[in-house]
């Protein structure tokens, strides 16, 4: 079977974001990461073998000098060393555990130093839905001319209705050619609609942003969260991450992704001066109409024009739902949206993988003998992540179980 991932840059600029602000304030920190299956999906006889192989072919990846010129181009807040890092960095299939047990159910383990495995994350999830699709033989189906107009008229949807918006799709994409195929189309589309009042900004994927001259679009994920609250604790952890991100990137990237322990907590840590300091906020969980109140109530508590703050919605979103959040914020902040599945997987009879890789375990040096564990508590409990117990055991020290967070 051919490799499904051939090129370096083939995922999310938050991955390589996060992994310089590792690299610069945790280059030390060993972490496990943990495959859930939301859905239950039974994989076929000899996935677990064939995903394996898929991974072991990562370790033959470099990153090119046309790719580093791009990011260095596009992406000016990554400090030069960083680019030295990446010409250094081969993936290392040692540090990544798969099984496959009798009913079908997979389970994949990624452990090792924070910094080497952080970018194992999309490129394996992207390589588990396009391989599932391959060994099912549903790939067949896939049109991608009827794809190329489908994507083209959800993009001038958007446009026509003043969204601001962009491709969030590669961790749950049918393939890479559907990811190309969508952005290849909405690239197209914002070209034949340059007046319009919404407008296509770009994708997450930074070789596709390469490829259609785009900027990469993307700032931090809940694991940066997450594993600080594993070791330091979750109540001060939003507040440790906005300072190491306000550090590292001094000003930019400034869109903070608020909902790793939920409303309540966050917004106890998001003080004046971080919320003049971020550009805005990102609603990943909850209602989104609800959160967009509890932000817009923040911003005017400290004396904050919420119309002068981005707010991005990236909430499980289709286009439909967009058009609604946008009328609702329209006038109330400045909304965007980043939209993943819906966009990259979303031919007619199949069936997107629900599945994620979570950051679960967390020592801040090697030289400890334990892991801390950790969770993620969203706005929707539907998408709380981690062991029963720990996940009992941060509700508590967050007092969530008395509280409307």
């Amino acid at each position: 079977m051919q490799q499904i991932i051939r090129h370096f840059t083939d995922d999310d600029l938050y991955k390589f974001t996060m992994c310089c602000a590792v690299i610069e304030n945790y280059p030390r920190t060993q972490v496990r990461y943990r495959f859930i299956d939301r859905g239950g999906t039974v994989y076929p006889d000899g996935f677990a073998n064939e995903l394996r192989r898929q991974i072991e072919m990562l370790e033959n990846l470099q990153i090119t000098a046309d790719e580093i010129l791009f990011m260095r181009k596009k992406c000016r807040y990554i400090p030069a060393w960083f680019y030295d890092f990446l010409k250094g960095f081969r993936y290392d299939s040692s540090l990544v555990t798969i099984s496959q047990d009798s009913s079908g159910k997979l389970d994949i383990i990624f452990e090792g130093s924070w910094c080497h495995t952080i970018l194992l994350e999309v490129k394996v999830l992207a390589i588990v839905s396009e391989l599932y699709y391959m060994m099912t033989g549903q790939h067949r189906c896939f049109d991608y001319d009827a794809y190329y107009e489908k994507s083209w008229y959800k993009a001038e949807r958007l446009i026509n209705a003043g969204c601001v918006f962009s491709d969030f799709g590669t961790r749950r994409r049918a393939s890479f050619a559907a990811q190309d195929t969508v952005v290849r189309a909405m690239s197209e589309c914002q070209k034949a609609m340059p007046c319009s009042a919404g407008r296509f900004v770009g994708t997450s994927n930074v070789y596709l942003a390469m490829k259609y001259d785009m900027t990469p679009v993307g700032t931090m994920a809940h694991e940066f969260v997450c594993a600080i609250a594993g070791m330091y604790g979750p109540q001060m952890s939003n507040h440790i991450a906005m300072e190491k991100w306000r550090s590292t990137y001094r000003g930019a990237l400034g869109t903070f992704l608020y909902d790793t322990y939920g409303w309540r907590i966050f917004s106890l840590n998001f003080s004046e001066d971080y919320a003049n300091m971020f550009k805005g906020l990102r609603v990943d969980s909850g209602d989104n109409f609800k959160e967009l109140d509890r932000i817009v109530d923040k911003y005017k508590s400290l004396g904050i024009d919420p119309c002068t703050k981005q707010v991005v919605f990236s909430n499980a979103l289709n286009v439909d739902g967009a058009l609604e959040i946008q009328r609702y914020a329209k006038g109330r902040c400045i909304p965007s949206f980043g939209i993943g599945t819906h966009f990259t997987n979303d031919f007619s009879g199949v069936m997107p993988l629900n599945i994620v890789i979570k950051l679960v375990d967390v020592k801040i040096t090697e030289s400890w003998p334990f892991y801390c564990h950790t969770c993620k508590l969203s706005e929707d409990k539907g998408k709380y992540t981690g062991l029963p117990d720990v996940v009992d055991c941060f509700m508590k020290i967050l007092h969530l179980y008395d509280s409307d967070k």
